[in-house]
C-alpha cells in the first residue's frame, strides 16, 4: 500500500512539473515572457495596410514581439528590461531608402554641400570655403544645387571668380547637369571643337565656345577625370554613411551603386558587425553581362542584412529591341528588374520590354515586382499599364522640389503629363516605394515627407496623407525589396528596426514635420542611436 502511494506521489510530482513546464512554454509561446526593451508612451504608426496606431512596442532579441496598448506592453517589463519613454511622440519602422548609392552618399559627405544653396551668391561662397579649407584637394567637387535658384544658366566664369587654379565641378540635385569651370573644361579637353556626345549636350555660347553647363551624358566628359577614390577611402565613406544613415532613422537601404567593389565592402562590413543598416544590392547590367548575375545569386543570397536580387537595367541609348532581350534574360534568371525613368521617353519602352519578357518567360513566377526608378512624369494610360504589371513606382520625393526637367517637359508635349502622381498611383493601387536618390540630394527622409505632404511639382491634388507617405518609406519599400514578410512595419514577429521621432507629427504634420528631427533609432533590437538632449 505504501509503495503503491509512493508511486502516486511520484507520478503526480513529475506531472505537475511537466505540467508547469508545459505552462511556462505556453506563455514564452504566447509571450509573455519578459522582454529586452520597451517603447511606450507614443504614437505608433504600424505601417500596416489597415493604418493601425498603437501605444507602445516589446521587443526581445531582434524581433518585435508585442505592439498594442500601454498596459499591454507594460505588463512585460522587467528589471533587466530597457525602457524608452517617446513622451507623446511618433514612433515608425525604420525608414528604408528605396534608392540611394550609399558609400557614393558618403563620400559627398566631404565634397561641397549645395542641396540648400538659395543663391548664386551663397553657392560661390560655399565653393570657395570648401576650397580654402582643402587646399590638399586636387579638384573641388559639390552637389545639390538646384537650378531654378539660378535667373539664368550658370556658366564657368561664375566658378572661375572663386577658384581658377584647380577644376570644379558641380552636379545638380537630379544628377543630370553638371557645371563646371575652365579648368575643368581643360582638364577634360573639351573646346568648341568637342562634339557632343549621344544623348548629351556641351552648352554652347554664340561663339560655340563651351559654357561650362553640361547635360546627361556630356557630364561624364568631365567626370571620368576626377580621382577616383580608392578601397580604403571607400571604406571611410561607408562608415560616414552608416554614422549618418543612424542619425537619420534610416535602417534599411536599396543601394544603386555603380561601383563594383562596393558588394564586397558591405560584405565586410557585415562580417566585422559594422554594418547598421539592411542593404538590398542591385547590380548594374548591359547586354555583356547579364550571365555574371548567376554567380552572384549564390554569393549574395537571401539574407536579412545583406543580399541582391535586383537588376537594374542600364537601358540608356539602348534600342527596343536590345532593351527587351536583355529584360528577358535577366527576368529567366529570376531577378527582379529596375529601369530608370527620369524623363517621359524611357517609361513605354520599359513597360513593352517587360511585357516582352512575362511572354517569353512563361515558366517564371507572377510575382516579379519589376522598378521604374526615379519617375516623374507619365500620362494616364501609363498609370493603369502599371497597375495591370504590378510595377513598383520608385520616386524620390526631394526632386519634387526640381519640378519637370526641360528635357521631360520636350519628351511628350502632346501628353497630359502628370508630373508627380503620387494621390494618382495610390488611388489606383499602384505600389509605391520612395528613396532619396543620394548623393545627388542628401539622404533626409523626414524633409522628404514635407515634400511628399505638399504635393510640391505635382501640385496639392497629389499630396499624400501622412500615414501613405510614411508607408512609401516604410512597409512600400519593403515590398518592393520583397521583404515585406520580415521588415518594414511594427507587427509581432517582425525585425526590431524602429524610428523614434521628436514629436508628434500625426496630429498637424505639415508644422510638426519643420521642426521635428530623428530622437532614437533602433536596429535590429538595439538602441545604435540617442540624440543628445540640448536642455
Amino acid at each position: 500500500m505504501a509503495a503503491r502511494l509512493t508511486t502516486y506521489v511520484v507520478v503526480a510530482i513529475v506531472a505537475a512539473t511537466l505540467i508547469a513546464g508545459l505552462i511556462v512554454g505556453a506563455q514564452r509561446d504566447d509571450n509573455s515572457g519578459p522582454v529586452d526593451l520597451i517603447v511606450h508612451n507614443a504614437k505608433v504608426y504600424t505601417a500596416d495596410a489597415h493604418g493601425t496606431m498603437a501605444d507602445a512596442v516589446a521587443i526581445r532579441g531582434n524581433k518585435i514581439l508585442h505592439v498594442g496598448s500601454e498596459r499591454e506592453v507594460m505588463r512585460y517589463q522587467r528589471p533587466q528590461t530597457t525602457v524608452i519613454d517617446a513622451k507623446g511622440a511618433a514612433v515608425l519602422p525604420g525608414f528604408n531608402d528605396a534608392h540611394v548609392a550609399f558609400v557614393d552618399a558618403g563620400l559627398a559627405l566631404e565634397e561641397v554641400d549645395l542641396s540648400d544653396a538659395a543663391t548664386l551668391a551663397d553657392i560661390q561662397q560655399r565653393v570657395g570655403d570648401w576650397a580654402a579649407a582643402h587646399s590638399e584637394s586636387a579638384w573641388i567637387v559639390g552637389r545639390g544645387w538646384n537650378p531654378g535658384v539660378l535667373a539664368d544658366q550658370p556658366t564657368r566664369a561664375q566658378l572661375d571668380a572663386v577658384e581658377r587654379g584647380r577644376p570644379v565641378q558641380l552636379f545638380s540635385q537630379d544628377g543630370r547637369l553638371a557645371w563646371v569651370n575652365t579648368k575643368a573644361l581643360q582638364a577634360a579637353g573639351i573646346t568648341r571643337r568637342t562634339p557632343d556626345p549621344d544623348g548629351g549636350e556641351i552648352v554652347r555660347d554664340r561663339r560655340r565656345e563651351p559654357t561650362g553647363f553640361l547635360r546627361d551624358a556630356a557630364v561624364d566628359l568631365v567626370s571620368r577625370h576626377v580621382p577616383t577614390p580608392g578601397r580604403s577611402e571607400r571604406a571611410r565613406a561607408l562608415r560616414r554613411a552608416l554614422v549618418q544613415a543612424q542619425e537619420r532613422g534610416i535602417t534599411s537601404i536599396q543601394d544603386f551603386s555603380t561601383a563594383a567593389g562596393d558588394l564586397d565592402l558591405f560584405d565586410e562590413a557585415r562580417r566585422t558587425g559594422e554594418l547598421s543598416v539592411r542593404v538590398y544590392a542591385s547590380v548594374p547590367v548591359s547586354s555583356a553581362d547579364a550571365a555574371a548575375l548567376d554567380e552572384l545569386a549564390k554569393r549574395f543570397p537571401d539574407d536579412p542584412l545583406l543580399k541582391t536580387g535586383l537588376a537594374h537595367l542600364e537601358s540608356t541609348g539602348m534600342s527596343a529591341q536590345d532593351l527587351q532581350a536583355l529584360t528577358t534574360a535577366v527576368d529567366a534568371r529570376k531577378w527582379q528588374v529596375a529601369m530608370p525613368a527620369t524623363g517621359a521617353d524611357q517609361i513605354a519602352p520599359a513597360l513593352d520590354a517587360l511585357e516582352h519578357a512575362v511572354a517569353a518567360n512563361t515558366k517564371r513566377s507572377a510575382d516579379r515586382r519589376p522598378r521604374l526608378e526615379g519617375l516623374q512624369a507619365v500620362d494616364d494610360d501609363t498609370i493603369a499599364r502599371f497597375r495591370r504589371a504590378h510595377w513598383v513606382a520608385s520616386v524620390q520625393p526631394l526632386h519634387m522640389t526640381d519640378g519637370l526637367t526641360s528635357d521631360t517637359a520636350n519628351a511628350a508635349p502632346d501628353l497630359s503629363l502628370l508630373r508627380w502622381p503620387l494621390r494618382t498611383f495610390e488611388k489606383m493601387g499602384v505600389a509605391l516605394a520612395f528613396g532619396s536618390d543620394a548623393p545627388n540630394v542628401p539622404m533626409a527622409p523626414l524633409a522628404a515627407l514635407s515634400a511628399i505632404l505638399s504635393g510640391n511639382a505635382g501640385g496639392p491634388e497629389q499630396a499624400l496623407k501622412i500615414k501613405s507617405a510614411i508607408s512609401g518609406w516604410t512597409s512600400g519599400a519593403a515590398w518592393a525589396e520583397f521583404d515585406d514578410h520580415r521588415k518594414g512595419m511594427i507587427e509581432a514577429g517582425m525585425l526590431a528596426d524602429l524610428v523614434i521621432l521628436s514629436s508628434n507629427i500625426f496630429d498637424d504634420p505639415a508644422a510638426a514635420l519643420a521642426t521635428t528631427v530623428v530622437d532614437t533609432t533602433i536596429f535590429d533590437g538595439k538602441v545604435v542611436y540617442h540624440r543628445k538632449s540640448t536642455t
